[in-house]
This record gives C-alpha cells, sequence and structure tokens, in this order.
C-alpha cells in the first residue's frame, strides 16, 4: 500500500515545500520530519484552493498527475454574473482555448457550498451577481478552469478543487492534511 497525504491548500499557497521570501509554503503546514519525503502529485496555482493530494511513491505520484491517467478532478467555482444554460451546455461540449481545444467538461450549476471563508474574502460588486459551478475535467492545462469560465464569460472569482478521482475534502479544513493509504 503507498501513502498518501489530502490537504486542503488554503489560498495563497505555493505547492512547493521551498521557498524563503516570505511566501507560505507547504512546510508551513506540513512540516513533520516523519512526512518530509512527500511530494505533491500534481499542482494548483496559489490563489487556487483546496485538494492536493501528496504521496512518498513516484509512480503513484505519476499516475496522480499525468492527465493520460484520466484521474477526473472535480472543482467548485463561484464565478462572476448570473450562469446561463448556454454557458454550461459549452462548457460541457469543450472550449477553444489559445493552446487547443479543451475535452468535454461535466458541468452543473450548484447552490453554494457549506465551506471556510477565503482569506481574503473575493471581491464583491454590489449590482454583479455570483454563481457556483461544478466542474468536473479529466486533463489539467494551465490554469484551465479558470480559463474556460472566462472564454463562457463568466470570470472565476474562487476557485476550490474538492475531489481527485475517489479522494475528496470531505472532514478537511482550509490547512488540514490527512494520511491515508492508496489501496487500488
Amino acid at each position: 500500500m503507498q501513502n498518501l497525504i489530502l490537504f486542503n491548500k488554503p489560498f495563497n499557497v505555493l505547492c512547493q515545500f521551498s521557498g524563503d521570501d516570505g511566501r507560505k509554503t507547504l512546510k508551513d503546514f506540513i512540516n513533520d520530519k516523519a512526512l518530509s519525503d512527500f511530494y505533491p502529485a500534481g499542482r494548483l496555482d496559489k490563489d487556487s484552493e483546496g485538494l492536493l493530494i501528496l504521496t512518498n511513491d513516484g509512480k503513484l505520484q505519476n499516475l496522480i498527475s499525468d492527465p493520460k491517467h484520466k484521474w477526473e478532478k472535480t472543482y467548485w467555482v463561484q464565478v462572476e454574473g448570473s450562469l446561463t444554460t448556454e454557458a454550461i451546455n459549452t462548457l460541457k461540449k469543450g472550449i477553444a482555448l489559445k493552446d487547443g481545444l479543451t475535452k468535454p467538461a461535466q458541468a452543473k450549476q450548484i447552490s453554494e457550498p457549506e465551506i471556510w471563508p477565503r482569506l481574503p474574502p473575493i471581491r464583491e460588486r454590489k449590482n454583479i451577481p455570483t454563481s457556483w459551478l461544478e466542474l468536473k475535467i479529466r486533463e489539467g492545462k494551465n490554469r484551465q478552469v479558470r480559463r474556460m469560465t472566462a472564454a463562457v464569460g463568466f470570470p472565476t472569482l474562487r476557485l476550490i478543487r474538492y475531489a481527485i478521482g475517489n479522494y475528496t475534502l470531505a472532514g478537511l479544513s482550509s490547512g488540514q492534511y490527512a494520511l491515508t493509504q492508496h489501496t487500488q
């Protein structure tokens, strides 16, 4: 069995252990010497939040992070504006981005999830509502979810990765992690 760390990465934290320029990194949250040989399987931008899986097994790290293995990733996305059926249907078909067409996604509007407050909070505009979207994809182009929502006219305000494959954030507050084992 291979060991995993499921980490709920907070906003504005880098997905690396090194860094001496004052920015928060993984070492600010996972600093147990017994876990020093764990490395992220994939990345989240510093301005994204949510599930990051770390492992001490190189083959498993590749299996999780390489898009050719098609592990589904579920994102909860707060966007600016009131989502339309047309935008959701376009996301489902795939979006033409500068680096190519995205694969079709599973997309649906959701109610605001019960989650932790973001620090600092997102920008709010009095006269512009926000909506929440659940987006499931099996690829990982650079800043893909943000570019997809922008392409359909709904800029991302907050991006949370809720799940990778069968692993989820369930029970993890922002900045918390849990050890588990990969048994598949």
